[in-house]
């Protein structure tokens, strides 16, 4: 399972914003079936930022959410996303 969350971040905030995505990303990996995660900067519009997770599944992810750490971590981070769909999943082949 594969999470995405976009921030739009003015340039002056840029490396305050940087460090916040490490504690959040930090707050998630400490969670039981987070796989890998990275954040990164758009090449094209600077202004644009994303945290990108892996999962072993949607329920590791949901549970992690709940997780005191990641609440308080994390999340106040997250609610700042652009409001977007987040979550995928490999499709399935019938």
């Amino acid at each position: 399972m594969l999470a995405i969350a976009r921030f739009n971040v003015a340039l002056g905030n840029a490396a305050h914003f940087e460090a916040e995505l490490s504690v959040a990303l930090d707050a998630m990996a400490q969670c039981a079936g987070f796989v890998k995660g990275e954040i990164g900067q758009n090449l094209d519009e600077s202004s644009l930022w994303t945290l990108v997770t892996h999962w072993e599944n949607v329920g590791s992810y949901r549970r992690a959410l709940s997780n005191n750490n990641v609440k308080m971590n994390a999340i106040p981070l997250l609610a700042q996303a652009i409001d977007e769909p987040g979550a995928y999943e490999k499709p399935y082949s019938e």
